[in-house]
């Protein structure tokens, strides 16, 4: 079962929803205020188990409505996915993959371990 971790930063708060092996599979932006970071881990909470995933390496991808996956390649070449949620707002995002498919993998990652994924407080 993953978890979220919100911390607090220099700057405000941010959080890192875990999976249950320990690795980080999404973080968020930093937040202002620790009720807009509990607002971001709800609104994940929300919309990643329905989201669909928009393939943005391929030529042409399929359109898929708010919330959605982005799949991403960077200017380093890597697999990278954004969660958005109803609004368009980046509520998540991911770290660099080597292959699409292990992408793909974190995708599935987060969408099973927010479901009953618990909130950890480090401050």
């Amino acid at each position: 079962m993953g978890k979220f971790v919100a911390k607090k930063t220099n700057t405000g708060f941010k959080f890192d929803l875990v999976a249950g092996n320990g690795e980080v599979i999404a973080t968020s932006e930093v937040y202002t205020s620790e009720a807009s970071c509990m607002n971001g881990i709800a609104s994940v909470t929300r919309c990643a188990p329905a989201a669909g995933t928009e393939d943005l390496t391929v030529e042409n991808p399929e359109k898929v409505k708010h919330p959605k996956f982005e799949m991403y390649t960077d200017k380093a070449g890597e697999y990278r996915f954004r969660l958005k949620a109803r609004n368009g707002e980046i509520i998540a995002t991911s770290e660099g993959y080597k292959a699409k498919a292990s992408c793909v993998n974190g995708i599935a990652s987060v969408q099973k371990n927010v479901v009953d994924a618990k909130i950890e407080k480090t401050y």
